[in-house]
C-alpha cells in the first residue's frame, strides 16, 4: 500500500510538473496582453467584455487569501552549513510536517513525496489545500484570467486528478481558473467529490462565457462547508428539487457574486444556514428587494447595490452594513438591529434612511458612519442633517464630497445653526475624515460646522482631490477653522491623481471582523498638519 501511495504521488507529482511549467504548451499558454490587465484600461465603460473584466476584477478582490505560501527565490549560498548533512526537519512529527504540507502550493506539496520514504504518505494524509491558479506557470502573479485570455486547459485536467486521487479531506479548495461551460462532467464530479471528502472552504467561479452558467444541486451535499464563495453562475432554484438534507450546519461566511439568484434562495440559505455571520452580495440580482431577516448574521456587505430597497428585517446580531456603490436609488429600512454599529456608504440624494422600531425612531448603537454628498446640489446639502440625526452616539464620521452637476450652492453657513438634532449628534463625535476636498464654500461650511460644534472631536482629516491644488495651500485656506475641542488635531492628505465618484473600499477589510473601522479609505502619505 506505502508502495502504491508512493507511486501515485509521484505520477502526479511528475505530471504537474510536465505539463504546468511548460511556458509554450499549446493549451497552458495564454494572451500575454489579456491577462492580468488593469480594469481601467478597457475603452468603452459600455462594452459588454469591459464591463464583464471589470467585474471579475471586482470578485477577485472579494475572494478570501488562502493560508498557503507560493515559491520564493531559494539560496543555497546564504544557507547554514550544516554537518553531516542532518535532516532536521523530518525529526518532526507527523502532524507539524502535514500542517507544512498543506501550506504549499499543491505542485510542491504532491512533490515532497519523493524526498524520502519519511515523506510519502504526508501529502496523502494532510488535508489538501488547492489553489487553481498556484497550478498556473507564474502562479497566478499577472492576475485574473479575464475575458480574451488564453484558457488553460491543463489546469483543469490537473485539478480533476487532485481531486480524484487525494483521499481527503478537503481544507481549502480555491477554483477560479476553468470555463465550466466546456466541462460540464466534470463540474458535476468535482461537487461530488467536494461533497464525500467535506470540503470546508469552497471558492467556485466560472471563468465566462455564459456568465450564468446553472450551478448543479450537488452544492447542497456539501455540508461539511465553512466558507463558500461563488462567482459568474445561476444558483439553483431552491423552489424545485434539492437533495437532502439541504443544509450548512456549519457555513459561517457566504459570498455571492455576479451569481444570478432570487429573493427566496437568499430567504433559503439564511435559513438552512444557523451559524451564518457574514453575508456578500455582489451584481444585478434577479429581484429588486432585499430582506434579511437571520439570528448569526453579524456582517453584510454589498459592493455594488441594484436593489430597490434593502430591508433589515429581523437581525439581532448585525453589526456592520456596509455597501460601496449604488447604480440605482436605493431605500434602507432598518427594523430590529439592535447592535450595528458600522453603516455605510450612503449617499444623500440617491439614498433614504428609515428606522421602524417603534421604540426608539433612530440607531443609538451605531458609531461609524459614511455618507456620500455633493456638496454643490442644495438637496444633498440638506440632507446631511436628516441622515446623521438618526445616530445621537456617533462617533466617527466619512464624508465623501463627490463631484457633482450643480454650478454652485446657495446653502449658506446659518443653514448649519438652524437644526438642534444634528447638533446633539455632534456631541459625540470623535473622528471626521473628508475625502475629495475641493475647498467650495459649502464645503468650508461644512467643516466650520463641525469644528464649532463637536467639542469631543480629537481628529479631522481632509483628504484633497487629486485635481485640486496643493495640499499645503488647503491646509492654509483652512487654518481659520476654530475648534470647540481642545485636543483635536487636523490633518490634510493629498488624495491619489485618479478622479473617483465613489469611494473605493477594501472590501476584505469590510468583513474583517477585526478592524475597528472597516470603512477608513488609508492613503501612505506625510500629512499637512495644523491647529
Amino acid at each position: 500500500a506505502a508502495a502504491a501511495s508512493h507511486s501515485q504521488s509521484k505520477t502526479l507529482a511528475g505530471s504537474l510538473g510536465k505539463k504546468l511549467t511548460v511556458a509554450h504548451h499549446p493549451h497552458a499558454a495564454m494572451d500575454e496582453p489579456c491577462v492580468g490587465t488593469s480594469m481601467t484600461e478597457f475603452a468603452r465603460p459600455d462594452d459588454v467584455k469591459s464591463m464583464t473584466n471589470f467585474e471579475i476584477g471586482r470578485t477577485c478582490q472579494c475572494i478570501p487569501d488562502p493560508l498557503i505560501s507560493i515559491p520564493g527565490p531559494l539560496s543555497l549560498s546564504s544557507a547554514p552549513w550544516i554537518p553531516h548533512g542532518a535532516d532536521r526537519i523530518s525529526c518532526l512529527p507527523d502532524a507539524i510536517l502535514r500542517n507544512i504540507v498543506a501550506r504549499l502550493p499543491p505542485k510542491d506539496a504532491a512533490r515532497t513525496a519523493v524526498l524520502a520514504s519519511r515523506w510519502r504518505p504526508l501529502w496523502r494524509s494532510a488535508p489538501l489545500v488547492l489553489i487553481d491558479t498556484h497550478l498556473l506557470p507564474d502562479y497566478g502573479a499577472r492576475g485574473p484570467l479575464i475575458v480574451g485570455a488564453r484558457y488553460p486547459r491543463a489546469v483543469t485536467d490537473a485539478v480533476s486528478r487532485i481531486l480524484a486521487t487525494h483521499p481527503g479531506p478537503f481544507r481549502c479548495v480555491h477554483l477560479t481558473c476553468s470555463v465550466m461551460d466546456e466541462h460540464q462532467d466534470e463540474l458535476e464530479s468535482w461537487l461530488d467529490i467536494l461533497a464525500a471528502k467535506g470540503v470546508q472552504e469552497l471558492v467556485f467561479v466560472n471563468r465566462p462565457w455564459p456568465i450564468d452558467l446553472d450551478l448543479p444541486a450537488t452544492i447542497f451535499r456539501c455540508t461539511s462547508l465553512v466558507r463558500l464563495y461563488l462567482g459568474f453562475w445561476r444558483f439553483p432554484n431552491t423552489d424545485g428539487a434539492i437533495p437532502r438534507p439541504a443544509a450548512f450546519p456549519n457555513l459561517r461566511e457566504l459570498f455571492l457574486s455576479c451569481t444570478t439568484v432570487n429573493e427566496w434562495d437568499i430567504a433559503f440559505m439564511l435559513e438552512k444556514s444557523p451559524v451564518l455571520e457574514l453575508l456578500m452580495i455582489s451584481g444585478r440580482p434577479a429581484f429588486s428587494t432585499l430582506h434579511l431577516a437571520s439570528d448569526s448574521l453579524r456582517c453584510v456587505l454589498i459592493p455594488v447595490t441594484f436593489f430597490d430597497e434593502i430591508v433589515v428585517v429581523n437581525c439581532p446580531r448585525l453589526e456592520r452594513l456596509c455597501q460601496c456603490a449604488f447604480v440605482i436609488p436605493t431605500k434602507l429600512t432598518i427594523g430590529h438591529a439592535p447592535k450595528l454599529c458600522i453603516l455605510g456608504y450612503l449617499k444623500a440624494g440617491r439614498n433614504t434612511i428609515s428606522v421602524t422600531e417603534d421604540e426608539c425612531p433612530t440607531l443609538p448603537n451605531v458609531k461609524i458612519f459614511s455618507i456620500g454628498v455633493e456638496f454643490q446640489d442644495d438637496q444633498d446639502v440638506e440632507m446631511i442633517p436628516s441622515f446623521i440625526s438618526i445616530f445621537p452616539n456617533l462617533e466617527t464620521l466619512h464624508v465623501h464630497s463627490a463631484e457633482g452637476h450643480q454650478i454652485g450652492a446657495s446653502v449658506n453657513s446659518k443653514f448649519w445653526q438652524e437644526g438642534d438634532p444634528i447638533k446633539c449628534s455632534l456631541q459625540t463625535l470623535r473622528n471626521v475624515f473628508f475625502y475629495e476636498f475641493r475647498g467650495s464654500r459649502s464645503e468650508i461650511d461644512f467643516l466650520k460646522f463641525i469644528a464649532e460644534g463637536a467639542g469631543m472631536l480629537e481628529k479631522l482629516v481632509v483628504r484633497v482631490a487629486g485635481e485640486c491644488s496643493s495640499s499645503l495651500s488647503v491646509a492654509t485656506s483652512l487654518n481659520f477653522l476654530r475648534f470647540r475641542s481642545t485636543v483635536c488635531r487636523c490633518e490634510v492628505l493629498p488624495c491619489p491623481g485618479l478622479r473617483v465618484r465613489t469611494p473605493r473600499y477594501k472590501y476584505k477589510a469590510s468583513y474583517d471582523l477585526s478592524l475597528k473601522d472597516p470603512l477608513e479609505m488609508p492613503y501612505v502619505v506625510v500629512p499637512q498638519m495644523f491647529r
